[in-house]
Formats: C-alpha cells, sequence, structure tokens
C-alpha cells in the first residue's frame, strides 16, 4: 500500500495534528534526549507521545508525511542519523531494506506473541530471514455506510454497490489498489493472484460502480460526504473513517461483506544509522504495549484496530472497532494488490478511464 488511506479525517483533525508537529518537552525538562521519527498523523497526537515522553525524559520530534515514496523521498534528503524510527506501510518495508535503511529487530524484545497472526506481515516484513519492522495498526478499505439511510443487510455483500438500489447515493474512495481490490473481491477474484487476465472483470466492476457514484473523492471529500449525507455509502472506507466520527454521528458504521475486505496494515522500523537505538527501541516497545496500542489505536487523526490483542481500549472503544469480531473479519481479508510496474500502469489507466466515464 504505497499510499495508504488513512489520512486526514477532518479539518479539526488536520488541525490539531498540524499543532503537535512537533511534540513539546515535559514540564521541567530542560535538556532531555531526543528521538526523531517520520510518522503518519495518527502519531502526532499529544495524548500519544506526551506519556513517552514524560516516563523516559525526553523530547519526540515528529515529521509527518503520506504514503511511502513520501517518506523515503525525505530520508533521501536527509543525512544519515537524522532519523530514529520510521511508520511504513507493511507491505512497503522490503522497499526500506533494499536500500539499506532499517535495523534488524529483536523479536525477544517484542510482543510478537500478542499480535493477533493474520497482521504478523512476515511475508514483507521478514527479509532474508531478519525481521526490519512490526506491524502496530490496521485495517479494511471495504464498505462504510450510515445505516440510519441504508439497510444493513444489504451491506453485506458488494451487489449492493453495483446494483440500482443505491445509484445516485455512493462516493468512492479515490485511491485505485485498494477499490482495483475491492472490485476484485466482488468478481470473485484473489487480489494475491492479479493478473494481466483480471483487468476486463476488474474494468467493469469498477465502471458500474462509477455508474452509481454521486462523486469520487480524496480521503476528506469521501468521508465528509458520508458524514454529511451526501452519500449514504463509500466504496473504500472503514473503521478508519467511521470510528473516529461514531460519537457524532453512532450510525456510521463498517461492514466486512460476503466477499472480504482488502487489508491495510502499518508498521514500525528503526534506522540502521539511528544514533539512539535503544531509545527507539523504547519508542517502538510503548506503542506496542496496551496502553501506546489504545492510545495509537484511537488517535485524533484516525482510528483502526491496534495489531497488539491484548491492546487496553474501553468496551466502547472495541465496540465502535468491532474488536471482537476482528477474527471472523481477517479470515475474510485480502492483501492489497500487488502489481509489478507494467501492470501498475495498466491499472492507473484503468482508474483513469473510469474517473472520466461518465
Amino acid at each position: 500500500m504505497s499510499d495508504n488511506p488513512v489520512f486526514v479525517l477532518s479539518k479539526h483533525a488536520r488541525a490539531l495534528v498540524a499543532a503537535a508537529g512537533l511534540s513539546l518537552l515535559p514540564a521541567g525538562v530542560a535538556s532531555a534526549q531526543e528521538l526523531n521519527a517520520l510518522i503518519w498523523c495518527d502519531h502526532a497526537d499529544p495524548a500519544l507521545l506526551r506519556p513517552f515522553e514524560e516516563a523516559n525524559g525526553v523530547k519526540v520530534n515528529v515529521k509527518e508525511f503520506e504514503g511511502t515514496g513520501a517518506g523515503l523521498a525525505l530520508v533521501e534528503q536527509s543525512q544519515p542519523g537524522d532519523w530514529d524510527v520510521m511508520v511504513i506501510d507493511s507491505i512497503d518495508v522490503p522497499r526500506g531494506v533494499e536500500k539499506g535503511l532499517f535495523e534488524p529487530l529483536p523479536e525477544d524484545k517484542l510482543p510478537f506473541a500478542d499480535l493477533f497472526p493474520e497482521v504478523r506481515m512476515d511475508g514483507s516484513t521478514i527479509v532474508d530471514g531478519k525481521r526490519y519492522a512490526i506491524t502496530e495498526k490496521f485495517g479494511y478499505n471495504t464498505i462504510g455506510f450510515n445505516k440510519a439511510k441504508v439497510d444493513p443487510a444489504d451491506m453485506q455483500s458488494m451487489t449492493a454497490l453495483t446494483g440500482d438500489k443505491y445509484k445516485g447515493r455512493i462516493a468512492i474512495y479515490d485511491y485505485y489498489l485498494p477499490v482495483i481490490g475491492m472490485a476484485m473481491l466482488a468478481a470473485g477474484k484473489k487480489t494475491a493472484e492479479l493478473t494481466e487476465a483480471d483487468l476486463p472483470a476488474i474494468r467493469d466492476t469498477l465502471l458500474k460502480m462509477k455508474a452509481n457514484a454521486r462523486l469520487v473523492g480524496e480521503v476528506t471529500a469521501s468521508q465528509t460526504a458520508l458524514a454529511t449525507g451526501e452519500a449514504d455509502i463509500l466504496v473504500g472506507g472503514g473503521e478508519w473513517v467511521t470510528a473516529g466520527l461514531a460519537k457524532e454521528n453512532p450510525d456510521l458504521d463498517f461492514s466486512i461483506p460476503n466477499e472480504g475486505a482488502v487489508l491495510w496494515s502499518q508498521s514500525l522500523a528503526m534506522f540502521k544509522d539511528s544514533k539512539n537505538k535503544d531509545l527507539a527501541l523504547k519508542f517502538i516497545q510503548y506503542m506496542l504495549s496496551p496502553e501506546g496500542q489504545a492510545r495509537l489505536a484511537t488517535s485524533s487523526c484516525y482510528w483502526g484496530m491496534p495489531s497488539n490483542t491484548k491492546a487496553a481500549l474501553t468496551d466502547e472503544q472495541k465496540q465502535t472497532l468491532r474488536f471482537d469480531e476482528q477474527p471472523a473479519f481477517l479470515a475474510r481479508a485480502q492483501p492489497y494488490p500487488a502489481p509489478d510496474a507494467d501492470l501498475d500502469k495498466k491499472l492507473q489507466d484503468l482508474w483513469t478511464e473510469m474517473l472520466q466515464a461518465q
């Protein structure tokens, strides 16, 4: 997932994140050790960072980015040792390893046994027998909806996205890989087995979705459409859209339909050239601790499922995230499509065709 969908869920949230762009020192700490982190916006929440800073007498400096490509570009523009830790799409960990950026993690000092087995992401976080990252948060690109406006039973099948019943009441999240993954599921195909032969079926499904859509929009526009009632269904939505808005509008929900959903996950990695590896490991340990996981899962920027099954969430938070349903959800989830460069270009061309369709 080269450009993760879970960013910028409201102007209010973005303002909070902007204000937290550089974490403040705990009171009374004049010259603390510093940790420099390349992060997604959920890690910029002061409610997440301050407990770590206060417990360790340190200052966490954060630089926010969106998408693996942008993060790697920031690294290339920096000096070795400028950064200590990085949040990265789990499937993109090998890209960082190939560039020689990351330090193998000590598995015996991290709670791998407590993770949901399906999100350990061993296939991408382990390279040549060494583990370079640990999954910290995950979720789904699936169907987000307003259960006061649609029949929740209809949301258990992706046929609702291509039939006539909800025509003109649908928004589509404008990111090609997860929605193409959903189109594959709707066509009865497996995302891990994507080939060029699947393109006609993907095209047909995408065009049917587009014919029903009121709008196709990036994160803020598509989320706002669902929140304001401009659309009743969001293709590509999920807990990352609806959970953070549950208190404002408890009718917003998501489903993992019978055909499945597309799984996203994010990981933490340590830089090989970090000058603070002991502190970097402590930071990763904190993020994966039950308390850190609960704060990360409910960050002001966007919510998501904690990878640690022992996350210290409240009963209400667990209910909002559908925590107890995760084993069944994960059993039906499929990974992001991972096309090679040639097929990726064809998928992007197909997406452009869909966008331009009337």
